[in-house]
């Protein structure tokens, strides 16, 4: 049997609503600087879905990496019993990864838009040639995206995967993350990486 709970904004948020969560650190970078607040809405809306619907698995795209970091460190903080599971980003055939906003690209911002993956591309294959340099993969990720014209980056760095703190050198689980504006949309997507076993210098993607 399936199920949709889909309450109305003023059963979640009811006359007088004021408190929320918010998890130190993780909301104040990246996401949450160009997005103040952004993670103050996220982390509360989920939480009280968690505790209305109880269930034993919540799922969660990786496209939003650093909001699926937030829900895993929030529900283990807060001893919560769903299961946070974060799963793959879907991509179109030419790699765009699939979000609500792309349906505000027009015809020419949607072969546009295909940048952040050729960007996302482009870093795996300096890895790839032995380039663990972050500052370097950086560049690689400004000069690609640079090609585009219709292009403005918010951010694009290479930082660590639990923190995300930026890196100086990738040695261990990683995200290349982007935030492109393509004319007035803004976009997001990212590549996870990581080395095939503990220590190796051998690195498996995730696009």
């Amino acid at each position: 049997m399936d199920l949709l709970f889909a309450p109305e904004p003023r059963e979640i948020y009811p006359e007088g609503f004021a408190t929320y969560v918010n998890v130190d650190g993780l909301s104040d970078r990246l996401e949450g600087r160009s997005r103040p607040g952004h993670f103050r809405g996220v982390t509360t809306v989920v939480m009280k879905l968690l505790e209305i619907v109880q269930p034993n698995f919540a799922y969660f795209g990786r496209k939003d990496a650093q909001q699926s970091r937030l829900i895993k460190q929030m529900a283990r903080d807060l001893n919560l019993d769903a299961e946070i599971v974060v799963c793959p980003p879907v991509r179109e055939a030419d790699g765009l990864a699939l979000s609500s906003r792309n349906v505000y690209l027009n015809a020419e911002e949607r072969k546009a838009a295909i940048v952040l993956y050729r960007a996302l591309e482009a870093t795996a294959s300096e890895l790839a040639a032995g380039v663990r340099d972050a500052l370097q993969l950086q560049a690689v990720l400004q000069r690609t995206l640079g090609a585009e014209r219709r292009a403005r980056v918010d951010y694009a760095e290479v930082v660590d995967a639990e923190l995300f703190d930026p890196v100086l050198r990738v040695s261990k689980p990683c995200y290349v993350l982007l935030a492109v504006f393509i004319g007035k949309t803004r976009l997001i997507d990212n590549l996870y990486i990581e080395p095939k076993s503990p220590g190796s210098e051998d690195l498996v993607f995730h696009f």
